[in-house]
């Protein structure tokens, strides 16, 4: 279950309300990030003192989180893009959705550039073509799902989906924690089994 980053308060909201409605956490423009140095973490203030606390340090972010902190147009229109998106594939709930588009928007807009470290991860061999943004990834330690955030020519952008992803047998990647790899290391994950709800 994808759970890490909320208040007890928000996960109960997120596992009830939007299970039972099914339609996504509708932005609002009450929303704010904040840079809590207090936690190290940023966070996403969120209606009815509901917080989501995502994976990402103070030094990993751009200054536009402390002189803009407000959830804007282009967050929003993000966010509800990558939901729609993985909406179509009978792979998450609504609120594990809904998480998982808020921390995607957080690397978007939020995160400074990072390095690529396409060395914990295989090459991909096979014939098949990865045409969607869910994909897998396989350390030494584990196989995993991973979200591409941005895609560029020659690497991806990627958040980890996992609730914990081994890069080995000393390092580990958080929930929704970021990194950067070659192309030729992503495999591709959709296929036959997980067929579009709108196929």
């Amino acid at each position: 279950m994808v759970k890490s980053g909320y208040t007890l308060s928000l996960l109960h909201y997120l596992f009830t309300t939007l299970s039972k409605e099914e339609h996504m956490l509708q932005a609002s423009k009450q929303w704010q990030w904040i840079a809590c140095p207090k936690q190290n973490r940023l966070l996403l203030d969120l209606d009815d003192n509901m917080q989501l606390r995502t994976p990402y340090k103070l030094r990993q972010l751009t200054d536009c989180v402390f002189s803009n902190p407000r959830f804007s147009l282009e967050d929003a229109a993000f966010y509800e893009q990558v939901y729609n998106y993985l909406d179509g594939f009978n792979l998450y709930k609504p609120a594990q959705i809904c998480q998982i588009a808020l921390n995607a928007t957080a690397v978007k807009f939020h995160l400074k550039p990072v390095l690529a470290k396409s060395w914990f991860f295989q090459e991909y061999t096979g014939n098949e073509p990865s045409v969607e943004a869910i994909i897998k990834l396989a350390s030494k330690a584990q196989i995993g799902e991973f979200l591409i955030v941005e895609h560029c020519p020659d690497a991806s952008i990627c958040i980890n989906l996992n609730e914990n992803f081994k890069l080995d047998d000393n390092l580990s990647l958080e929930q929704f924690e970021v990194i950067r790899v070659l192309n030729n290391r992503v495999h591709p994950l959709l296929n036959q089994q997980y067929q579009s709800q709108t196929a």
